[in-house]
This record gives structure tokens, C-alpha cells and sequence, in this order.
């Protein structure tokens, strides 16, 4: 079992930046592969950015933009999002992936409680 908590939202104006953190606990942490998704309000839940122990894979909306990166030795993963614009306001999560395809949501076991994004026009 796995415990992630992301941090690192808030409200920034756009072309702005920001770093989300997710801090995960429970599990070995350098062999897992992990994912962000975010979700604005009714929508589906959106793929982003995955990393495995070598590689790293984008979503074409986000690529360019955001980076996806981990620190094995302090457990956390992180994804710097650059060049923000309002249609990225949404929450955003991190999650374990399980297996089978990365880009679907239905593929990842444990998820955060999700950190809130607002980027103003």
C-alpha cells in the first residue's frame, strides 16, 4: 500500500509557473512508476506525464510545458509546469501506475488527495 500527498498549487496569472510535489510513503519508491493526472470540473480526468525508472512520456498537450522528474532519496516526485495558461486550471494528481497502458487513469492503483491549479487570464 502507498500514501501520496501532493502540495504545490495555488493561483498564478498566465505564462506563470509552478512546481506540484507529491511526497509518497509505504512502498519502495525508486521502483515504482508514477504519473500525474489532473481533472477540471466536468470533465474526465486527464493524463499528463508518466515516469518509469529510466524514462520518462507526455501527453501532446503538455509536452514542451511541463517537466516530470523524482528525488529516489527523499521519495518524491514532482512536475514543473511553465508557460501556464488558463485551460490548465484544474486539480491535479499523482498515482502509482499498476499496469497495462500509462495514459489511462484506470491503470493506477493509489492516488492523491489532489492539489488545486488556478491560472487567471
Amino acid at each position: 500500500q502507498v500514501q501520496l500527498v501532493e502540495s504545490g498549487g495555488g493561483l498564478v496569472q498566465a505564462g506563470g509557473s509552478l512546481r506540484l510535489s507529491c511526497a509518497a510513503s509505504g512502498q519502495t519508491f525508486s521502483r515504482l512508476t508514477l504519473g500525474w493526472f489532473r481533472q477540471a470540473p466536468g470533465k474526465e480526468r486527464e493524463f499528463l506525464a508518466t515516469i518509469t525508472t529510466t524514462d520518462s512520456y507526455y501527453a501532446d498537450s503538455v509536452k514542451g510545458r511541463f517537466t516530470i522528474s523524482r528525488d529516489n532519496a527523499n521519495n518524491m516526485l514532482y512536475l514543473q509546469l511553465n508557460s501556464l495558461k488558463p485551460e490548465d486550471t484544474a486539480v491535479y494528481y499523482c498515482a502509482t501506475h499498476r499496469l497495462g497502458i500509462y495514459t489511462t487513469s484506470r491503470n493506477y492503483d493509489y492516488w492523491g488527495q489532489g492539489t488545486q491549479v488556478t491560472v487567471s487570464s
